[in-house]
């Protein structure tokens, strides 16, 4: 359940955030959508997918953090255990939302800071402040809308990214079959990922287009993440036990 609420000092001065990164504090999820501005730092550790909006239809980048539903193998006990946390990840319990603005136009409508209040990292007594004495914003609260700025901008870099791809045909869909140290399989199904051959293809038009876009960089750098999942693979099989020897 969520209980989203419009952000504002009198109704959530004495509201805290915990930072901390564990699944009871609804970090036990095996993907989530990413950004292409921040592939850079992403393509480091995370294998990165596409996976397409059951409601929408609409396609967006992912990163892989398991490989089963409620898994995320980057969670250890002392928090998360690499380095970047993906921004809709470190969102949490915040987002967009949205409202008219008076006097506007119609249907203009300005974006706002909401909280989900049945969020586990919502308290009244341990984690950031949202708002100082004075009921000014926090410096966390500053950084949050920062990222939430971020996330705004992205939706829309995200969308011009697959429209590219899309005109190119450049996606293409990838199912997987991987198998783990103790002998057990794990199916990966409804993922896309780039079409490597039709990429190759393309003339040197196209290439220059999507060069100049921004796009070619961000197409490469979620190739090159593919080689992660050998990594990811590896934080599975050290959770399993060996299979047994017949005797």
């Amino acid at each position: 359940m969520t209980n989203h609420q419009l952000l504002n000092h009198q109704t959530h001065s004495d509201c805290r955030i915990i930072a901390d990164r564990s699944t009871q504090l609804g970090d036990g999820i095996m993907h989530a959508m990413v950004f292409s501005r921040e592939l850079r730092s992403l393509q480091a550790h995370y294998p990165i997918f596409f996976c397409k909006d059951t409601d929408t239809g609409n396609f967006y980048p992912a990163a892989l953090f398991g490989l089963e539903q409620g898994e995320n193998l980057f969670l250890e006990d002392g928090g998360w255990s690499v380095g970047y946390v993906p921004m809709m990840v470190e969102r949490q319990p915040f987002l967009i939302g949205f409202q008219s603005e008076d006097g506007a136009v119609v249907g203009t409508r300005a974006p706002v800071v909401s909280i989900d209040m049945d969020s586990p990292r919502v308290s009244n007594e341990a984690g950031h402040r949202l708002f100082d004495d004075d009921d000014q914003p926090s410096e966390f609260l500053r950084q949050t809308v920062e990222l939430l700025d971020a996330i705004h901008v992205g939706h829309k870099d995200n969308e011009n990214l697959i429209a590219a791809l899309m005109q190119h045909q450049l996606l293409e869909s990838c199912s997987m079959e991987v198998g783990l140290a103790d002998g057990s399989k794990r199916k990966l199904l409804g993922y896309y990922t780039i079409n490597e051959n039709k990429l190759r293809e393309l003339s040197s038009d196209a290439l220059s287009t999507l060069h100049g876009s921004g796009h070619l960089e961000a197409i490469y750098m979620m190739i090159a993440a593919l080689s992660n999942m050998a990594s990811l693979i590896e934080r599975k099989n050290a959770l399993l036990d060996p299979p047994t020897t017949p005797m």
